[in-house]
């Protein structure tokens, strides 16, 4: 079974070659590594050259100013030419650890009806390692807890899937692993979420969603757009679904803090 890893990078110079070892250091070898880079204006290009006869280099213009949707599109582009039969998103600025593509495949093996695998990385966050911690919700229909891109494995139906539901369109604050966790646990319902950790996620203080303070307007649209988003993905499959008092009370919040900033 052949398994493609698919790295985005944009200006991670400080992370990206030990990214990269980490997915050369598997100890499965049927692998494809495809590293689609943002046009980087930091010395990555240059690190990941150093890899170019182990790796598929691509480079690619970014198409937005949001972060998000330039990496969807990196992750669309490097679908589109990877040929494995499961496919493990990796994050330029994270690792794998060395059994986790191995593991990967043999649970896929062992349960043949699963489309997705999730694996609950460690957060690498001032200098300590520390759990993510899956959040319970009081709402089974609201979004779950986000597993970053970089703990998110699957068949290549399942992102076929993806796209025929236009789940990457529209929505430019929401992060491709917020979509995936919400498609695959809330909509599909074909997953398994593993207990071993398999991967570190690096929580660094120029990413996406380090930049967003916890209530301030932008975490409140961001919050909006998610409500949005779900419901949307509820109606194109048909699915009951009602807006709860937290759609309506973030529509309010959202609504009082633009009167306020006009």
């Amino acid at each position: 079974m052949k398994i493609s890893i698919l790295i985005t990078n944009y200006n991670k110079e400080k992370y990206v070659e030990e990214c990269i070892l980490s997915a050369l250091n598997q100890d499965y070898k049927n692998l494809e590594i495809i590293v689609f880079d943002n046009n980087s204006s930091d010395n990555s290009l240059k690190i990941i050259n150093k890899f170019s006869e182990k790796i598929i280099l691509r480079k690619k213009n970014r198409i937005s100013e949001s972060g998000p949707f330039n990496q969807i599109d990196l992750i669309i582009e490097s679908f589109k030419i990877s040929t494995g039969d499961i496919i493990c998103l990796l994050d330029g600025d994270d690792l794998f650890l060395p059994t986790k593509v191995s593991h990967i495949r043999n649970t896929f093996f062992k349960n043949s009806n699963l489309d997705v695998i999730f694996d609950i990385p460690n957060i690498f966050v001032n200098n300590e390692f520390v759990p993510l911690k899956i959040k319970k919700k009081y709402n089974s229909k609201i979004w779950p807890t986000t597993i970053p891109t970089s703990g998110i494995s699957f068949k290549r139906v399942f992102f076929e899937n993806c796209l025929e539901h236009n789940l990457f369109n529209n929505h430019p604050t929401l992060e491709i692993d917020f979509r995936l966790n919400f498609f695959a646990q809330k909509i599909l319902k074909n997953f398994l979420i593993v207990a071993e950790n398999l991967s570190t996620y690096r929580k660094v203080n120029d990413g996406v969603m380090s930049k967003i303070k916890k209530f301030s307007h932008t975490w409140w649209l961001k919050r909006l757009e998610a409500h949005y988003f779900i419901n949307n993905c509820y109606k194109r499959s048909e699915f009951s679904y009602k807006e709860n008092y937290d759609f309506y009370l973030t529509k309010s919040i959202v609504w009082l803090l633009n009167k306020i900033i006009k």
